[in-house]
């Protein structure tokens, strides 16, 4: 599985050149209903709170479930996971919500449980307290065993935690560690901890855990060097973090155990534990590229797994080439990206997880500089994808890489045409109007006719003005505004903040949605600082 997606992130094959190409595969067509052996209960509004008292009264914890029905790792997660006989039983044990981002209040409540990448999964006991986020980036069987732990847990994460901090960490049990440790530390949204303390925090875990428990132990370390990477933050010690990801690249073992953090996060952690120019770097990149190997070949892993494993080799290669560098790879990395992207191809036969499938691998020959051959995978995939709007802006990516603005810009237009639910239009709506100012900021015409789009599709209801909505609207504000700064485009941004104020006037006065809609449009240094 993946990363959570991003607003407009673009998840990460045609057969060789010198062979035939196969037949496409048959695709299984999507269910009208999401896997209708469970009992998936989907709240009308933004009110949950018969959903908690229902499982209070059941004395059943709640599985809480936040995604969308384009978003690639959710359906990922549809295809590995949900549809698995022994989750369906499970959920018997449960109540499962099951929260589209484009439902009624959906953005409203995402605002309330602090989720904001899709897929997010919490686990809450009866009384609504929450015991631990899921890992949607680990394999099937793991994200199994860390529900079943979750269910069976005494102790929330927060409270293991707070005991892992102090001198009685000793007292945490196996399952309290591993909990910890296949936490969803990348959608915790402060709920643990501020995210300036995560990678000290994740430090602290690693060396308190028991060694004993060697793979959470390890996996705590990992994302500790993931965090500080990311917070570009120092290691409290360098060299003995640098020795233990050599032994878990090392031993096949411990290296699978933690393939997806080795996966997604591999070159920020090169990048840290070994800087350009060190005597550390060659070593530790060839032991890691042959843990790629070994991952890319794993017949055990999903589709979508071994495919990010080869593009895990591409970013390492590509780790220190100046931003618009175009690399040259080698012919055998670039035929294993063209067979591993045939094989995905050919073998995913779900339409759930081609949703996940097609536009990693459409990724991977992009970043392989096989930017048709990405386009005709992407689209001999519209008419069948669940979701084609999504895959349109793997197009659009792709011809901004070859330096086509026009095409792109006209990809993106479409992708924002087809799309579709409030939530997802208002998104990719907003992006479009970005793109324009981006890459055509002198089309004051075409620039107005999208962003008028957008604010005539909302609804003057408080659930609109909340969490992706919100931030999605601020973001056009500010790219609007500063496309203004000189005043040069004062009757478009006038017009628009009073088609704006319209809506803000009809929202209820003291809701802080209110505030949230008219804000869109404040000044400029204000909007930066948010």
């Amino acid at each position: 599985m993946h990363k959570l997606v991003a607003p407009f992130a673009l998840g990460l094959l045609l057969a060789a050149c010198s062979k035939t190409p196969e037949p496409p595969a048959v695709v299984t067509p999507a269910t009208p209903a999401v896997h209708a052996s469970i009992d998936w209960v989907k709240p009308d509004g933004a009110n949950i709170d018969a959903v908690f008292a229902q499982a209070k009264a059941a004395n059943k914890p709640v599985f809480l479930y936040w995604g969308a029905v384009w978003c690639p790792p959710c359906n990922q997660i549809k295809a590995t996971v949900f549809n698995r006989q022994d989750f369906m039983e499970r959920s018997k044990l449960f109540v499962p919500v099951y929260l589209d981002g484009d439902t009624p209040g959906a953005q409203k409540l995402a605002a309330q449980f602090k989720v904001r990448g899709y897929p997010t999964m919490i686990l809450f006991r009866p009384d609504g307290t929450e015991l631990t986020r899921l890992p949607g980036e680990v394999e099937a069987g793991r994200y199994m065993e860390v529900l079943g732990l979750g269910l069976a847990s005494v102790s929330s994460v927060k409270e293991s935690l707070a005991t892992a901090l102090t001198p009685n960490a000793a007292t945490l049990k196996a399952q309290d560690w591993r909990l910890l440790a296949y936490y969803s530390w990348e959608q915790d949204e402060a709920q643990l901890l501020p995210k300036k303390e995560r990678a000290a925090s994740l430090q602290k875990l690693a060396q308190a855990c028991p060694q004993e428990q060697r793979e959470a132990a390890n996996r705590l370390a990992l994302k500790a060097i993931v965090a500080a990477a990311q917070d570009r933050s120092a290691l409290p010690d360098p060299v003995a973090a640098l020795a233990r990801v050599q032994v878990i690249l090392g031993d096949a073992v411990q290296a699978r155990e933690s393939f997806d953090v080795l996966v997604n996060y591999g070159a920020d952690m090169l990048a840290l534990l070994a800087p350009k120019g060190s005597a550390a770097r060659a070593p530790l990149q060839n032991n890691w590229n042959m843990a790629l190997e070994r991952f890319a070949a794993d017949a055990g892993l999903s589709q979508s797994d071994r495919l990010s494993a080869v593009s895990a080799k591409l970013a390492l290669l590509k780790l220190d080439l100046p931003k618009d560098a175009k690399p040259v790879f080698d012919a055998a990395l670039l035929a294993q990206a063209r067979a591993a992207v045939a094989l995905a191809d050919k073998t995913t036969t779900s339409s759930y997880e081609r949703q996940a499938v097609i536009p990693n691998a459409a990724d991977l020959l992009s970043e392989a500089g096989l930017l048709d051959e990405s386009d005709a995978l992407l689209k001999a995939e519209l008419p069948k994808a669940i979701s084609p709007y999504y895959h349109m802006l793997v197009l659009a990516a792709n011809e901004r890489a070859r330096g086509n603005k026009t095409a792109s810009l006209d990809w993106t237009q479409q992708a924002w045409e087809k799309s579709v639910g409030p939530a997802t239009r208002l998104q990719w709506g907003s992006g479009y109007v970005n793109r324009l100012l981006e890459l055509s900021p002198q089309d004051s015409a075409r620039i107005e006719k999208a962003a008028s789009g957008v604010l005539a599709e909302l609804e003057a209801v408080p659930e609109t003005f909340y969490e992706r909505n919100r931030r999605g609207l601020e973001k056009m504000g500010r790219q609007l505004l500063a496309w203004n700064a000189r005043g040069q485009h004062a009757a478009v941004v006038k017009k628009l903040a009073a088609q704006l104020d319209a809506v803000c006037a009809k929202l209820p006065a003291q809701d802080e949605a209110r505030a949230a809609c008219s804000g869109v449009f404040q000044a400029q240094a204000k909007g930066a600082k948010a």
